[in-house]
């Protein structure tokens, strides 16, 4: 096997294990790979790799159309047009409880930091693989003030019934692997958070690229169960489902570059785009 069909083996395997982590890096990484050893069979291991990452598929899509550098500049415009309307969002004083990892979410946040806002944040350990810690230590890094949660006392981070005890989010805010029709999907314990944040009436914002858009049928997958208990007794049944659907009933609004819009008007202008 020759050095750069190795590289691309290193990076696809990766992806595959999750050792690259959230929607935006995980297409860069596939982009960075095609590259490499770019064939229609390798777009179609880069695919499959992650076939429930629409931006993966949609960056895989526009490679033979778009220059290596268009697609890039475009992880980098959305990003900057989604910190500056994040930042619109953000007051100072508010609680933000996030859940898992976005780096779209993180580099909201880090941008509104710098630029004088003050906020602190509530997150989610995130298990079985405790993505949460990597947010947690990104946005501390970013001098950002993290409280982290464990995934059981998420009612806890984000009912105003703690008001007194000074423990409750005044905004939520989650990214999407895949934003649909319909509604989202995201990490396992994001159809949780929103049902929680609708009773408790906290605001669900989803802070997301477009290209995370898909009008195919995405599936839900379905992680190792050695993710949850290495060496289980034998005949317990473990189920160990990733990512989980979020209704857009419970989303208040999407946070894309196209602006801060109801999820209905989001899909407008994401049909719009797509069609141009």
């Amino acid at each position: 096997m020759d050095n750069k069909k190795k590289r691309f083996e290193k990076i696809l395997k990766d992806i595959k294990d999750i050792k690259i982590q959230g929607a935006r890096n995980i297409a860069k990484a596939a982009l960075n790979a095609y590259f490499i050893y770019p064939s229609k069979e390798s777009k179609e291991k880069l695919i499959s790799a992650r076939p429930t990452e629409p931006m993966l598929f949609n960056v895989m899509e526009r490679i033979e159309s778009q220059s290596y550098k268009k697609i890039l500049f475009h992880f980098d415009e959305a990003q900057e047009k989604i910190n500056k309307f994040v930042f619109e969002l953000i007051k100072n004083s508010d609680v933000i409880f996030t859940h898992c990892h976005s780096t779209n979410v993180i580099n909201a946040l880090i941008y509104a930091k710098k630029r004088g806002k003050n906020f602190q944040v509530y997150n989610t350990e995130t298990r079985p693989l405790f993505q949460g810690r990597m947010t947690a230590r990104q946005l501390r890094k970013a001098g950002i003030k993290v409280t982290m949660f464990i995934d059981s006392a998420l009612d806890v981070a984000i009912s105003r019934e703690n008001k007194k005890d000074k423990i409750y989010s005044t905004k939520i805010f989650l990214g999407s692997d895949a934003l649909l029709n319909k509604g989202i999907i995201n990490k396992i314990g994001s159809g949780l958070i929103a049902k929680i944040a609708g009773i408790e009436k906290v605001p669900v914002y989803i802070i997301a690229d477009s290209w995370k858009y898909s009008s195919r049928k995405i599936p839900i997958e379905q992680r190792s169960l050695n993710e949850v208990w290495k060496r289980a007794p034998k005949n317990i049944k473990i189920r160990n489902p990733t990512f989980e659907f979020v209704p857009k009933k419970f989303i208040k609004k999407i946070i894309s570059e196209f602006g801060i819009l109801t999820y209905d008007e989001f899909l407008r202008e994401v049909r719009k785009n797509n069609n141009s």
